[in-house]
């Protein structure tokens, strides 16, 4: 089978297709975001290797960077078109496009785990002591505990972690580093995960986390981490990473942290994304003003 590439498909909208180069275009730069995305949170994952998940979470990146839901829209069409065409010509076995939906033009509300519902996992699920199920309530507890993303997280280098301090060292998108605090909870967490790790596998790296042959662990990994630890609790369909950021940024909100504060916290450049957020706690503020009100 021969590899997926853009320069035949733009060939293909260009003298099959007879589409304008104003298309063509705007074609090649949403396949060039989505590319860029591909390698810097999905370990430059092929194009044969993309599924449904991943084009859904880059749609939830695009719009948590500032995107409208009319240009993300956009740049869907394109990785719709492509895919299609990869399909026809045989280049890929199906279509991890075909069934992904855009945004609406309201931004929609963050997935999100509930409180009672995380809690469960951490404290009432029992874990085995192995290295795989250690390192996988370490992942789960770091992301809930400090918003992290997940390339920001697969990124983390031992030396990063200040266990003095209760704080992380986190490179951001662009490079820009924050400091993120931590509590004792994590903190012990941590230590634990550090000890089974060098006790059970040789890293060839200096990452935090690394996988059973002591490499960096990858998106595809760590998704699966959380994917499958999530879905001891909840029967949501959408069970990424970025859903254990979005329900760290909503606890914060709902045990009145400041909006500002949270935004530093996620590395926001914009309280206007952050803003999202006070909209799923408002969500909750109606549903327990329904319920419990007689009159509601």
């Amino acid at each position: 089978m021969m590899n997926m590439n853009t320069e035949s498909f733009f060939d293909y909208l260009r003298y099959e297709r007879n589409a304008s180069e104003r298309t063509v275009v705007k074609y090649s730069c949403a396949l060039g975001l989505f590319r860029q995305y591909l390698d810097s949170h999905c370990e430059e994952m092929a194009w044969e290797s993309v599924d449904r998940d991943v084009i859904n979470d880059w749609i939830e990146h695009e719009m948590e960077s500032g995107c409208t839901a009319r240009t993300v829209c956009g740049y869907l069409t394109a990785v719709k078109a492509f895919y299609r065409f990869g399909l026809k010509r045989g280049l890929v076995e199906s279509d991890p496009a075909h069934s992904v939906e855009g945004p609406k033009k309201d931004k929609p509300l963050p997935y999100f785990v509930k409180e009672k519902d995380m809690n469960r996992l951490l404290d009432e699920i029992e874990w085995g002591d192995g290295i795989e199920d250690v390192r996988a309530r370490t992942i789960i507890i770091l992301f809930y505990e400090t918003g992290l993303r997940a390339a920001e997280l697969i990124g983390l280098d031992d030396q990063q972690v200040d266990f003095v301090n209760n704080q992380i060292k986190v490179t951001g998108k662009r490079n820009k580093q924050r400091i993120v605090p931590f509590g004792t909870e994590l903190r012990e967490t941590l230590k634990a995960y550090i000890a089974k790790r060098d006790e059970e596998l040789t890293r060839q790296c200096d990452a935090l986390f690394v996988d059973n042959k002591g490499r960096r662990m990858n998106y595809g990994q760590v998704r699966k981490v959380v994917r499958d630890g999530l879905g001891l609790v909840t029967t949501m369909k959408k069970r990424s990473p970025h859903v254990l950021r979005h329900s760290f940024a909503t606890a914060m909100l709902n045990n009145e942290a400041g909006l500002e504060s949270v935004q530093k916290l996620l590395g926001h450049e914009s309280i206007a994304t952050t803003e999202i957020y006070t909209h799923t706690t408002f969500e909750q503020l109606k549903k327990v003003y329904t319920n419990a009100h007689p009159r509601a």
